[in-house]
């Protein structure tokens, strides 16, 4: 039995460290606003831009399976976790490309990720192959160019990569992986911000705990 064509691929990397409802939230909306017929969700191998150690890939692999095991149109993809050295989103971008090039290519982003777009490896080549959709309001996306307008040690997108990015309207959702994962250093609890099959894994596993 073939498979139903892949026409229009969404495209959703991230640490997931631990993966929350927002994550979901961004994905489920693009789902349905941009009628997609897959999404990659791609866990972070190793990250260029982190400061910080991420969690053993397995288990960020395990807790995103368990975040969008709801959802038929996502595939967990493990490529950047696999792939050695810095992993870049263009490199990634451009497989997909190779491997669906009949697919037009719509790389998802939270409003953290939105924000940093200017200091991306590659940013007008990523912005070739795919259409950025960024989560977030009209009022956040204006004030988020007023910003960037601001910054004098950012270099300002060019006027034909604007062209490319798109705003996927969701409810701006307050959840960071990083207080998660302060919540659990402190033993709080964290109930309302992950899946609740994330959240028994991350106890299973005891991650996030405090040394």
């Amino acid at each position: 039995m073939s498979l139903p064509p892949v026409n229009r691929l969404g495209v959703f990397g991230g640490a997931f460290d631990p993966p929350h409802l927002a994550h979901v939230a961004l994905v489920e909306a693009a789902v349905a606003a941009l009628q997609l017929d897959q999404v990659r969700v791609l866990p972070t191998g190793l990250a260029w831009h982190k400061t910080r150690t991420l969690s053993e890939a397995h288990h960020r692999l395990a807790m995103t399976r368990l975040a969008y095991q709801h959802l038929p149109q996502v595939v967990v993809d493990d490529r950047e976790i696999r792939r050695s050295g810095a992993s870049y989103t263009v490199d990634t971008l451009r497989e997909l490309q190779a491997e669906f090039p009949q697919a037009q290519l719509y790389l998802l982003l939270g409003d953290d990720q939105r924000r940093a777009l200017p200091s991306w490896h590659q940013i007008d080549e990523i912005g070739r192959i795919a259409i950025i959709c960024a989560a977030g309001r009209d009022m956040a996306v204006r004030a988020w160019n007023e910003e960037l307008g601001a910054l004098q040690t950012t270099p300002p997108l060019s006027d034909k990569l604007q062209a490319r990015i798109r705003t996927l309207e969701m409810p701006l959702m307050p959840h960071s992986a990083t207080d998660i994962r302060e919540l659990l250093a402190k033993e709080q609890a964290i109930t309302s911000l992950v899946p609740p099959a994330v959240e028994r894994y991350i106890h299973e596993h005891h991650l996030y705990r405090p040394h």
